[in-house]
């Protein structure tokens, strides 16, 4: 029996497979540096990390204000921050360049264990927030007293 590798008769179709193969190794390639490239980058990002009583998160959010923002814990593991970043208006100037995004956004992550949304402190200091969330007491480990 013979085997070969289908090629498709049409010649756009062949095109069109031809870019996304491309396509697919450009991505390949650049890697992290491409999703970034192309806009595929998650804003704001977050830092979280544990200790026994605590989950902290910090985003970096530069150049906004504290009534900018909008911080929710819902299902007791779900945080989401909102909120708007606005574009300085310089007074009489040329724009060369614009790197930093502007505008609204809203990010949502899930948290790695259920946390007690009355007892959340929220600090912003220098542009940077930082949510100190104490475990709910069903995210705590329980000892069992083991009975004779």
């Amino acid at each position: 029996m013979f085997w070969s590798r289908w090629a498709p008769s049409n010649p756009v179709w062949s095109q069109v497979h031809d870019l996304q193969s491309e396509v697919n190794r450009l991505f390949e390639q650049w890697g992290d540096r491409g999703r970034q490239a192309f806009g595929f980058v998650h804003f704001p990002a977050f830092r979280v990390h544990e200790d026994a009583d605590a989950l902290h998160v910090e985003t970096e959010l530069p150049g906004m204000e504290l009534n900018d923002l909008e911080i929710y814990v819902t299902g007791h593991n779900q945080l989401t921050v909102k909120g708007e970043r606005k574009p300085p208006a310089p007074e009489k100037s040329v724009q060369h360049r614009q790197e930093r995004g502007f505008g609204s956004f809203v990010r949502s992550i899930t948290l790695p264990s259920p946390v007690d949304a009355d007892k959340i402190e929220a600090r912003f200091e220098n542009g940077v927030l930082k949510l100190r969330m104490p475990k709910h007491e069903i995210a705590k480990p329980r000892k069992i007293e083991i009975k004779a």
